[in-house]
């Protein structure tokens, strides 16, 4: 077995990018590996316009020699990966941009609203779906199917308008739909894990579960366990929920995301938007459940302010197709966010405008159910 120590990893890729430097060929280094068998650093070299695939590998010995390179025509390849890396640097120079929208409150259907609006709208898009047990106008139908679909077309019309590589996070939890009566059974809609293929076929790729951790006893309201609790038998076992999740999802990108960072359009606004210490280091997040006399499943503004706070920039705007309340734009407004709050319902859109807290951002206020264009 060979002994010999090999050369440390940045040696080596200095020593490849020298090589390579009167060669003119415009190609990345991949990650050097040391081959105990050929006694060799194989260095694979990467080009952008290839799909990022290896297009040949260079080997250097452990005393620093370039041994020798494999399938790699550089005579062949090196003008048209010049052109195209020339090209993919000129088309980086502001290529990200977002347009200047100000903050809105706007009554209507989010799959008509977003219609008028362009790509890049948005660079973060949180929201809590209505449950499919809420009142029928909250979503226009009781079946589950025709629920799921009316959902996967707001958040394909919220694709659209977000920015490449950024974020959707939507709250939502399981169903318990009561029996209708003592000889039938009560059932627990998956709604979470249904939403993740319509998000998945969307264009959005899975990131993260949060887990929405509330006080023990927050879900004895719903009666789920009671039966359990009286006589214990086995098979009538049912856990009381006091969770909710909080999925987060990336719009489809061959990005990194330190693409996004890098290329904001307002550096000074990544600068300021570093988050301080006392941030979640799991996904765990105990937070009290908030309430509102007038809306039956508000989620509370801590919630809120972790999401906006984690997933976006100061001067971000952040869509919320299903406002309610309007806690999402509220949040924003506080933490120095633009903001497009939607709702369908009147009842919740009027609240919105009445709250001071989130009018005191001057948002602009439209009625698209009664024009039906925005301004």
């Amino acid at each position: 077995m060979n002994t010999e120590q090999p050369l440390k990893v940045a040696t080596v890729r200095d020593l490849v990018s020298q090589w390579l430097q009167p060669r003119l060929v415009a190609v990345e280094l991949g990650l050097p590996e040391w081959d105990d068998r050929l006694n060799r650093w194989r260095v694979p070299l990467i080009s952008a316009s290839n799909g990022s695939e290896p297009i040949g590998e260079v080997r250097v010995r452990s005393s620093g020699e370039i041994a020798e390179t494999t399938d790699l025509d550089l005579s062949a390849q090196r003008a048209r990966l010049v052109k195209t890396e020339k090209k993919k640097r000129v088309s980086r120079c502001g290529e990200i941009s977002f347009p200047p929208i100000p903050s809105k409150i706007i009554l209507g259907d989010a799959r008509n609203v977003l219609e008028d609006f362009p790509p890049n709208t948005a660079q973060l898009v949180f929201t809590s779906p209505p449950y499919f047990n809420a009142k029928p106008e909250a979503h226009e139908s009781l079946d589950y199917n025709d629920y799921l679909a009316f959902i996967g077309e707001v958040f394909k019309k919220c694709h659209a308008v977000l920015s490449e590589g950024r974020f959707l996070v939507v709250n939502t939890s399981p169903v318990l739909i009561r029996r209708a009566s003592r000889s039938s059974s009560s059932k627990r809609l998956p709604i979470p894990y249904d939403l993740h293929p319509i998000l998945k076929d969307i264009g959005f790729d899975f990131i993260d579960d949060i887990i929405w951790e509330k006080p023990e006893g927050a879900g004895w309201n719903l009666g789920r366990g009671r039966r359990f609790a009286a006589d214990r038998q086995p098979l009538q076992y049912k856990a009381v929920s006091v969770t909710e999740n909080v999925m987060v999802y990336r719009k489809r990108t061959d990005k990194l995301i330190d693409w996004n960072i890098r290329n904001h359009p307002v550096p000074e606004a990544v600068k300021s938007s570093r988050i301080e210490d006392g941030y979640e280091r799991t996904n765990v997040w105990r937070i009290h459940p908030a309430s509102h006399k007038e809306h039956p499943a508000v989620f509370p503004d801590a919630l809120a302010e972790r999401v906006v706070r984690y997933y976006s920039f100061k001067d971000d705007l952040v869509l919320d197709p299903f406002a309610g309340t309007g806690t999402t734009g509220r949040v924003a407004g506080r933490l120095e966010r633009r903001f497009l709050m939607i709702e369908n319902a009147s009842k919740y859109f009027e609240i919105q405008t009445k709250d001071s807290s989130l009018m005191e951002h001057q948002p602009d206020v439209y009625d698209f159910q009664y024009d039906g264009v925005l301004p």
